[in-house]
């Protein structure tokens, strides 16, 4: 068994939020990833794309996603699938909000119209 705390060195900001890895293969986790989301009101996500299937757990506020063109808000008692390669945009709905997010290792993110991967470092 492994505990696995927070830390300094696993917290990411970025324009979007702020993501801090839990379990992921750096931490001793072989086939799933985890990590917290805190997002503030005001502030949407990038449109991107993942290449890998997502499970978005809010543990508090209201998220609104939109994947493929579709919308719904999600709340804590909920979780939403993101399927694989779904264009995605996520935004926080009123007041901040914090979520577990949960995958299989390797996720990459790409920009619609761009070949580029970019990995997610709090999943690594």
């Amino acid at each position: 068994m492994r505990v696995i705390s927070e830390t300094p060195d696993r917290t990411i900001t970025t324009p979007a939020g702020v993501m801090t890895g839990l379990a992921a293969p750096s931490q001793g986790s072989e086939e799933v990833c985890t990590w917290r989301v805190r997002l503030n009101p005001d502030v949407a996500g990038p449109v991107h794309v993942i290449d890998r299937d997502q499970v978005w757990m809010p543990l508090s506020g209201v998220f609104e996603f939109t994947v493929d063109g579709e919308t719904a808000l999600v709340s804590t008692g909920q979780a939403v699938c993101v399927p694989s390669g779904a264009t995605r945009q996520i935004k926080v709905a009123e007041a901040p909000a914090e979520a577990i997010v949960a995958m299989v290792p390797g996720g990459m993110a790409t920009m619609p119209g761009a070949d580029k991967k970019i990995p997610l470092p709090w999943a690594e």
